[in-house]
């Protein structure tokens, strides 16, 4: 069951002031902002791994330490969040899908969470930025610490036949020669982790006797009611590089980042290569992703085509994880994108908006999705978001609903893919 949740509870000490700012794009005349659903990633947390874990073992240098508790969202993050939220407000307000300086109706808005801290979390704080002072819900499954069956990205059919198309599917994401390819191509990146961590004289290889990272025994699994996984240098390399772009983004000094060790952009790039990489082959494969997906894109669907928590909302915040973000992606077939001034292909709370726009001079509804998110910068330097210094925007492109040249591809034909996809899903419980 959702409860409500109510942000005064939780957050208090920021002092939010909304801008008044020019426009961020220019948008077609005659075009209304009508309704917008913005998937989020949760935002900066601290690790995830954590003593005793993969990365002491890893190593025999000291990791820094961090103030928050691993895998919760951090101050800075929830700051970030803050000014996020702030700055969706003066971007919703421009579009006048809400008034300047005016409580949103309560049926204006709908804010649903996973119910893990790191993801909640994330929602209080967007919900004080982009609308202080208001009472705006926050839904969320009564049970805190367990992942929503919505936001879990778990394995729903259990069939044997599901099992091998699925660990078939998931090799051929990786590489043409599987899983055994994409270690070979990530080599490299992995030789930098060894370096840099000093691989051969951490635990693992001084009491373990395991001193090669490209020589740990690697498999994928999938096992219903569970996330699909992965073994190796791929996942050891995941839990290791994500740790850094985390001392990175949470503002760590230059020499405890890595030890100081990271030289240059294109080694960073090699690092978030395999957190990328990871994200794809586990939850990206096509099979695999509509699977996973499933009850997240059933949701969404609802909210587009028919009641949801009584009304469909003109403002809709879903708050979950990177994994979500992949499979969506997979599942809604998004052509190849770039992020300037990003190592992630799916950034620390990177939004995915859908904007159902009417275009008044055809009475046609039409569909914009964009990636909207912080440069690595604007993260480590914990830049206040604003029309005027906003966050970036990249429109991404379904292959099933083709944009024009303003981004804009017909609601119908986005429509029929959610449809399709909710059809074709899996029976979930």
């Amino acid at each position: 069951m959702i409860k409500k949740f109510n942000y005064r509870t939780l957050l208090c000490g920021l002092l939010i002031s909304l801008p008044c700012l020019p426009a961020v794009s220019a948008t077609p005349e005659g075009y209304q902002l009508e309704q917008v659903v913005l998937f989020s990633r949760h935002g900066l947390r601290a690790p995830l791994a954590n003593s005793g874990s993969v990365l002491a073992i890893s190593t025999p240098k000291s990791w820094p330490e961090w103030e928050t508790k691993g895998g919760h969202l951090t101050s800075k993050g929830g700051i970030l969040e803050s000014y996020f939220g702030e700055y969706v407000n003066s971007w919703l307000t421009q579009e006048k899908l809400f008034n300047k300086d005016t409580c949103p109706l309560a049926k204006d808005t709908f804010i649903y969470a996973n119910s893990l801290q790191r993801t909640l979390a994330t929602a209080q704080y967007f919900t004080l930025g982009a609308f202080p002072g208001c009472d705006v819900k926050i839904f969320h499954q009564a049970e805190l610490g367990v992942m929503d069956p919505n936001f879990n990205p778990i394995i729903h059919d259990g069939s044997d036949a599901f099992k091998q198309s699925a660990l078939a599917a998931m090799n051929t994401e990786a590489s043409a020669d599987g899983l055994t390819g994409l270690n070979r191509e990530l080599k490299p990146s992995y030789d930098l982790l060894s370096k840099i961590t000093d691989y051969k004289n951490g635990s693992v290889c001084l009491t373990d006797k395991r001193c090669d990272l490209n020589s740990e025994p690697a498999e994928f699994t999938v096992e219903k009611d569970k996330e699909p996984g992965v073994s190796g240098p791929l996942r050891i390399g995941t839990s290791i590089s994500d740790a850094f772009i985390l001392q990175y983004y949470e503002g760590f000094p230059a020499q405890d980042i890595a030890w100081g060790a990271i030289q240059s952009d294109s080694e960073w790039k090699m690092l978030a290569n395999i957190k990328d990489r990871y994200g794809e082959v586990l939850f990206g494969s096509p099979l695999v992703a509509k699977d996973v997906s499933a009850p997240l894109i059933k949701y969404i669907n609802a909210i587009f085509t028919q009641d949801v928590m009584r009304q469909p909302a003109k403002f809709n915040l879903l708050v979950g994880h990177d994994s979500n973000v992949f499979s969506l992606l997979s599942v809604l077939k998004i052509k190849p994108y770039q992020l300037p001034g990003q190592f992630e292909k799916t950034p620390i709370g990177g939004k995915i908006v859908f904007e159902r726009w009417k275009d008044k001079a055809t009475d046609k509804n039409l569909m914009k999705i964009e990636y909207i998110y912080q440069t690595r910068e604007q993260i480590r330097r914990g830049d206040k978001l604003t029309l005027n210094h906003p966050p970036k925007r990249v429109v991404l492109e379904m292959a099933d609903c083709p944009v024009d040249t303003n981004g804009f591809c017909s609601f119908e034909d986005f429509s029929k893919v959610l449809n399709a996809l909710q059809d074709a899903a899996p029976k979930t419980e």
